[in-house]
């Protein structure tokens, strides 16, 4: 069929007809019999890419607990949140707001288009309204799909084969057969509740919390959007120390650090969007040289210590890869052996909790001497740390108050801590 079109389209004017098209008007030809021929260049010119002047209805996934935190990341960007939900903050944007967000926000791991909405309770329903559905503005012919469903109080029920119906719609609509193999392929999510089907499309990628300079990792770490989140919840300013004394990989020293120095999170990684057909090259690297401009040379007062020789190791290796070997103190050292540190400031620990780390038989014992010698080595300093345990943090016997509830990896967990000066 594109064959045909082709040989067809060269007698006319494509450019007249694809403005003709897309303010609906009727197109007169005199060989009828072919029109259905062409129909599939018809819609590659009505579809062909996105247009970065159109505003796109977009939504950030954020883990819970952090909506309000990455809100106001947006508002500081100028992209106004227009509505803050569990999971996630509503707001829009042109094609260089959707870079914008990807490059610059802390807490949020994706960044979604809504691509479609509409009501459906049957397959051939979802496969008629999906097939005319201008896949080619995000996905190039040869670009596979992977589609992510969820299903809810709804007659289309069945995620797989709603996967399926959408695939088969999507390819039919990119004029190919099948689905190609790729080792990248655009992430399409699919919410289906009370039988309104709601379509996504990732432009994100990997999700956001992989900034691209923690690739040496400690069991349980914590993830670079919750670090980064936690400091923000906390108010932690540039100007005050940050210390960790369970510092793991480093998550909490390095997040400290480019929010300090005001880096980009995003700009040492790729994206979906780049894979786009509309994908503006040039718009990316001015961002990114903005970016890259933004950031400011200011001396930190950020250490951490571990008494694992394979945490430290990997913390280092981390602040190494990302430009802070110089800036950010790391040693090995238990907690119980540190000398007393003078001074105000904050100190932020992850303590196992006994899910994944064993804390042994008395895990009240095990907080009860970590409180001790948090108050015995930083007797100035606000205390602050992450626990799904109110009976833990009493077992501190520090004067710990929840800040607020967050979720670490499908668990649930709260963010106490002291007052400033307490």
């Amino acid at each position: 069929a594109f064959t045909r079109a082709l040989g067809f389209a060269l007698t006319i004017d494509l450019d007249r007809l694809s403005s003709r098209l897309n303010k609906g008007c009727r197109f007169e030809v005199k060989q009828r019999s072919k029109l259905r021929g062409i129909r599939p260049l018809f819609d590659y010119l009505k579809r062909e890419k996105m247009d970065h002047r159109s505003t796109e209805n977009l939504f950030a996934v954020v883990s819970p607990g952090l909506e309000a935190v990455c809100a106001g990341e947006m508002t500081a960007l100028g992209l106004p949140p227009q509505e803050i939900i569990a999971g996630g903050v509503v707001f829009s944007g042109k094609l260089r707001d959707i870079y914008l967000a990807n490059l610059w926000l802390r807490t949020a791991s994706r960044i979604l288009v809504r691509f479609a909405e509409f009501k459906s309770r049957d397959f051939p329903d979802l496969y008629h309204r999906a097939h005319r559905l201008p896949w080619g503005r995000f996905i190039k012919p040869e670009t596979s799909i992977a589609f992510r469903v969820t299903c809810h109080t709804s007659r289309l029920n069945h995620t797989v084969r709603i996967a399926e119906t959408l695939e088969s719609a999507a390819n039919q609509a990119l004029g190919r057969s099948t689905n190609p193999v790729g080792k990248d392929p655009q992430m399409v999510m699919v919410r289906v509740v009370d039988d309104k089907v709601t379509i996504s499309i990732d432009s994100s990628g990997e999700l956001l919390h992989r900034r691209g300079y923690r690739q040496s990792v400690t069991a349980a770490p914590l993830r670079e959007t919750l670090a980064a989140g936690i400091l923000m919840l906390l108010g932690w300013q540039e100007t005050s120390s940050l210390t960790d004394p369970m510092c793991g990989s480093g998550s909490f020293l390095l997040e400290g650090a480019l929010l300090a120095q005001n880096h980009a999170p995003g700009l040492n990684r790729s994206f979906a969007f780049m894979n786009w057909p509309g994908f503006r090259e040039g718009l990316w690297a001015l961002l990114s040289d903005e970016a890259k401009r933004a950031a400011k040379e200011v001396p930190l007062a950020i250490s951490g210590s571990d008494e694992s020789t394979r945490a430290v190791t990997a913390a280092k290796e981390n602040c190494q890869r990302n430009g802070f070997a110089e800036q950010i103190a790391i040693e090995q050292c238990a907690l119980a052996e540190q000398a007393v540190h003078e001074g105000q400031g904050l100190v932020i620990c992850n303590p196992p909790y006994g899910k994944r780390l064993d804390l042994g038989e008395n895990p009240e014992r095990y907080y009860s001497e970590l409180g001790q010698q948090l108050q015995r080595a930083y007797p100035d300093r606000q205390i602050a740390m992450v626990c799904p345990s109110q009976a833990l943090i009493k077992a501190t016997g520090l004067p710990l108050k929840q800040i607020a509830s967050l979720d670490n990896g499908g668990l649930k967990v709260g963010l106490f801590a002291t007052e400033p000066g307490q």
